[in-house]
């Protein structure tokens, strides 16, 4: 998939412009045991008793995301959330970093994942449930969520005495899960995707009179989240751009009233992946639109809808919005453990991984600020991108070379390799489907220090084995 960067031209983009829901017809035909449509008017066969089609459900919304009448925050919205959660979360350093000498560009890595439970989404959180009255705190809160935002509600529901149930979807972090239990929460894992988890929660909200909390786009979440943009203008002075992960839009609508309040000249890029690009396709759309999402290393950003009134606070603020490729991500959170000595997730390295893909190389030499957004990432997910990321660098190769069956011909291999400097990480040895019986076929999975190694690597073996074969990977970056 080619990587699509949006530019957009927002100022022509009308807030007035909404979604529009199709409406649902009820049929008025009953359809009769040999498949044709009878009108319901059609006096019945004598004997014959007809059911009554029951009226479907009518589908539950969110009191506070409201399409036709969308709540965009304000200034004053989030720095009277500050005052209220100021001691109730971290806050966190605006450091600059090590990437600045390497790229050519002064970046600067807000580490928002070093808040308690790994995420930004503790400031949103927080602040929601202060604002809840005392017979909602007594009730309880419900809400969806992939894992950040139920984290964040369940800790600080716990410290506030709040009853907190969170509906996860089934392909939500096993160890996201278990935190939330960990603080105490009610977790219910149903659901494919967000989208119906969200409606799994919303119906539960409405049965048992819970206060629904929707995770990016309640205009209390949106504030809370916006109090990093004021902590980031003053961290920081003289800031060209602000960088910031979008799945639901909650985080860059209220970082994006912060800034250009206070900094109106610094730029909010926004960055998707390529896998949930939610936001991209609102832009596209003039409103926010429905977008299945595919399995992606950043799962804190799939989200197959922006919230309405995310979209409606942002669009005038945003300067531009970037999808990037999964394997930048990957690379991104390698190079984020290499040189930065950080562990995030996916959302958390999409910042980085727009400026290794180039497409901020506008910014080359001005100042720019990464919203490192969260570090919630279980550890087989972390070894999985870890070696996607030394794959799209081309430090991991993959290869099937014959050699003699006689004694020493594997070992020759793995010494030639050795004398390389290339390490080998699995090995395999098939005989029983190659015709020459006088020879075996090597499966090799190794590691080099960087592309011109894996180039001479290759160079090598060719020279010395008639029969080679590399395998290029198909997220492979650079050459």
């Amino acid at each position: 998939m080619q990587v699509s960067t949006v530019t957009t031209q927002l100022a022509s983009v009308r807030l007035s412009t909404k979604q529009q829901s199709s409406s649902s017809t009820t049929s008025t035909s009953v359809v009769a045991s040999t498949g044709s449509a009878v009108s319901d008017q059609t006096t019945p066969t004598t004997g014959t008793a007809t059911t009554p089609t029951a009226a479907p459900e009518p589908e539950i919304v969110d009191p506070f995301c409201n399409a036709d009448t969308p709540q965009i925050i304000t200034f004053q919205d989030v720095t009277s959330a500050a005052f209220k959660i100021r001691k109730g979360v971290e806050l966190t350093p605006c450091v600059k970093s090590h990437f600045s000498d390497l790229i050519d560009m002064d970046i600067y890595l807000k580490k928002e994942f070093l808040q308690f439970t790994g995420s930004f989404k503790e400031r949103g959180a927080r602040y929601a449930l202060l604002m809840l009255s005392e017979e909602q705190k007594k009730t309880g809160v419900i809400s969806a969520s992939l894992g950040n935002h139920a984290q964040g509600l369940s800790y600080h529901g716990w410290k506030l005495g709040i009853p907190v149930t969170v509906v996860m979807p089934l392909k939500a972090s096993l160890m996201k899960i278990q935190k939330c239990r960990n603080y105490h929460a009610n977790v219910v894992v149903q659901g494919a995707d967000m989208g119906e988890a969200k409606r799994i929660a919303l119906k539960m909200a409405h049965d048992r009179g819970l206060t629904y909390i929707n995770g990016y786009d309640h205009p209390h979440i949106m504030s809370g989240q916006g109090t990093i943009g004021l902590e980031i203008v003053e961290q920081v002075s003289d800031i060209d751009a602000v960088v910031v992960p979008v799945g639901g839009g909650g985080l860059i609508a209220g970082v994006a009233t912060a800034i250009k309040n206070l900094s109106p000249n610094t730029k909010i890029i926004g960055v998707e992946s390529e896998k949930c690009p939610s936001f991209t396709r609102a832009l596209e759309n003039r409103g926010p639109i429905f977008v299945p999402n595919q399995e992606t290393l950043a799962d804190g950003l799939a989200v197959p809808q922006v919230g309405y009134n995310a979209y409606a606070t942002t669009v005038p603020l945003l300067d531009k919005m970037v999808v990037v490729k999964e394997e930048w991500i990957a690379l991104a959170i390698l190079r984020l453990v290499e040189l930065e000595k950080c562990v995030v997730e996916g959302a958390g390295a999409a910042g980085l991984a727009a400026i290794l893909a180039g497409h901020l190389d506008e910014y080359i030499g001005k100042r720019v600020v990464l919203l490192i957004c969260g570090g919630n990432i279980d550890t087989t997910m972390f070894g999985k991108c870890l070696e996607r990321g030394m794959a799209a660098e081309g430090r991991l190769q993959r290869f099937t070379v014959t050699v003699s069956d006689g004694p020493g011909g594997v070992a020759k291999l793995c010494n030639l390799l050795a004398s390389l400097g290339v390490s080998i990480k699995d090995i395999m040895h098939e005989r029983a489907f190659i015709r020459d019986i006088h020879h075996v076929e090597v499966k090799v999975i190794c590691e080099t220090r960087d592309w011109e190694h894996s180039k001479e690597m290759r160079r090598v073996l060719q020279e010395t084995y008639s029969k080679v074969h590399f395998y290029d990977m198909p997220m492979a970056i650079s050459e």
